[in-house]
């Protein structure tokens, strides 16, 4: 018997004593397709609560500064309920395609445009964790970490 007829063996005995999750294998094939290589990773600079000014629609919020070489994404998240309105720019100013990627939503369930200035608003975001894509029309591809709303 040779290594790979061992491995094999193995692997098989571990099909069968021990299979792997049909959900476990689900969620890897959904993880790599929501790879993008060639992206640049904008990471968290700032997060901070903020509170509007009484009589304004709405009560608490998030400012969060996301930052890689060269651009700076800037977000405002309030709360509305269950769901979160997200609006913020990109600086320097960029129109593009902003795809919202949600642990629990289809991989293009919630897009929008960034105008020229860099601004854009994404209302109803589901609670939970959350990932920015940004493709700017020059063709550059900006991601932010994940985080939770």
């Amino acid at each position: 018997m040779n290594d790979d007829e061992l491995m094999a063996g193995v692997r098989h005995a571990f099909e069968v004593l021990d299979p792997l999750p049909e959900s476990v294998l689900a969620a890897a094939r959904t993880s790599i397709a929501w790879r993008t290589p060639a992206a640049t990773l904008a990471e968290p600079a700032q997060d901070r609560a903020v509170r509007t000014a009484a009589g304004v629609r709405g009560g608490t919020g998030r400012v969060l500064t996301f930052t890689c070489p060269g651009s700076t994404v800037e977000i405002e998240v309030s709360e509305h309920g269950r769901d979160r309105e997200i609006t913020g720019r990109l600086v320097p100013s960029s129109s593009g395609l902003v795809q919202v990627r949600h642990r629990d939503l289809p991989l293009d369930a919630i897009t929008t445009r960034a105008e020229s200035a860099g601004l854009f608003c994404v209302p109803r975001v589901p609670e939970g964790l959350v990932s920015l894509v940004f493709r700017l029309d020059d063709g550059t591809t900006i991601v932010t970490s994940w985080i939770r709303l």
